[in-house]
């Protein structure tokens, strides 16, 4: 498989997913074959309304299932960068738009553990790859829908 069909993930994402994906296999799928058996007991199914639910439920559920199974057979294990010179995934970056007087500070992981609302950048976002690999210190520009952004980096820490 291509580098880029994987999903760069930290070992401690790997072993969530792989745990939620064992959850699902066995004590959800197990409540929604209980949920479809019940609704079956109620009779006519063509005018069962909690049949259709519990088997939009399963369906929704066997999605989730291949989601899972997908990105822990192509998860791509990335291990932190040692040391605190060069930005790269683990890392956590303090940074000052050129221009502006506030500090924001990121956090640098992979595509699958980014969640920008809570500081989390993936190293594949644009303003993550814009940082991979400079220095505390550098001016860095990021491209963004409003034009070419530059921003310096403050500090770098782990």
């Amino acid at each position: 498989m291509s580098v880029e069909n994987r999903f760069k993930m930290s070992a401690e994402r790997l072993k969530e997913l792989k745990e939620e994906l064992q959850y699902l296999q066995t004590v959800r799928e197990k409540e929604v074959a209980d949920q479809i058996r019940e609704a079956r007991s109620f009779g006519d199914l063509s005018e069962n309304s909690e049949y259709d639910e519990a088997k939009t439920e399963q369906g929704k559920l066997y999605s989730k299932i291949a989601e899972l199974k997908n990105l822990i057979d192509n998860a791509e294990i990335v291990e932190e960068v040692a040391g605190v010179d060069k930005i790269g995934i683990g890392s956590v970056v303090t940074v000052q738009e050129v221009g502006q007087s506030e500090t924001e500070t990121y956090e640098i992981v992979g595509s699958q553990e980014a969640n920008p609302m809570s500081g989390r950048i993936s190293d594949d976002s644009p303003f993550g790859r814009g940082l991979v690999g400079h220095k505390a210190g550098e001016t860095v520009n990021v491209e963004a829908p409003v034009g070419v952004l530059k921003f310096k980096i403050i500090k770098i820490s782990k």
